[in-house]
């Protein structure tokens, strides 16, 4: 304790100087670095052909264009508050623990866009307590280096849409046969919901819900 008295100051400089540089360098990099499929269009911007990633999975390469309809309805559905915050909602997160407090469960996560975009580059880690602290720090060093345009269009590029399918512009035109920017508002709204709920997208059983969640 003497010696810690004696050195106080010069320790806790250490300390902070520790923390900022654990900070500053504690984003991924790069954050996504996923095999994409190869991907062929005529010059009007038609899917021509395209070939599965080498992970099994349809993904296309990453698009930083997210359509205004997607982008909307995404924000709509996920975080009506992403172009206010710096990463974390902190009103979303006190709602969560509201609701899982009194369903004595986890129903609800609070987490942002950018929180989100923080778990699908770190492969969708348990849902603990100490991963969502380190997802809100990480969401607010996110904000810090990228624009709120690019981090929803990480998203967009690296979202769950089903099956194998990840990505907006693999999903649009796998279940709609047309590019992202084409597609309609009912369309846009339904892919907007799937990443929430990507089982949803087995017609056969949840087409009833998957209509209720795209009409809202």
């Amino acid at each position: 304790m003497k010696l810690f008295r004696r050195y106080k100051k010069r320790i806790l400089l250490v300390l902070s100087l520790v923390l900022v540089l654990g900070y500053y360098f504690c984003l991924p990099q790069p954050l996504f670095d996923r095999p994409t499929s190869t991907v062929l269009l005529d010059a009007e911007g038609t899917l021509l052909g395209a070939k599965i990633a080498a992970d099994g999975q349809w993904r296309f390469p990453r698009n930083m264009e997210v359509p205004e309809k997607f982008r909307a309805a995404i924000i709509a559905f996920e975080d009506k508050r992403f172009e206010r915050h710096w990463g974390v909602d902190i009103w979303a997160l006190g709602r969560a623990f509201r609701l899982n407090w009194e369903q004595g469960r986890t129903v609800s996560g609070g987490s942002t866009l950018t929180m989100q975009t923080i778990r699908l580059a770190r492969n969708n880690p348990a849902r603990t307590l100490p991963e969502k602290l380190l997802e809100i720090i990480l969401a607010t060093r996110l904000e810090w280096t990228y624009s709120k345009a690019e981090i929803l269009a990480f998203y967009a590029s690296n979202a769950p849409f089903g099956g194998n399918v990840v990505g907006l512009d693999a999903a649009a035109w796998k279940y709609f046969q047309r590019s992202a920017a084409d597609l309609s508002w009912a369309e846009a709204c339904m892919l907007a919901v799937l990443p929430n709920s990507p089982s949803l997208i087995n017609l056969g059983r949840n087409r009833a819900r998957l209509r209720t969640k795209r009409n809202w």
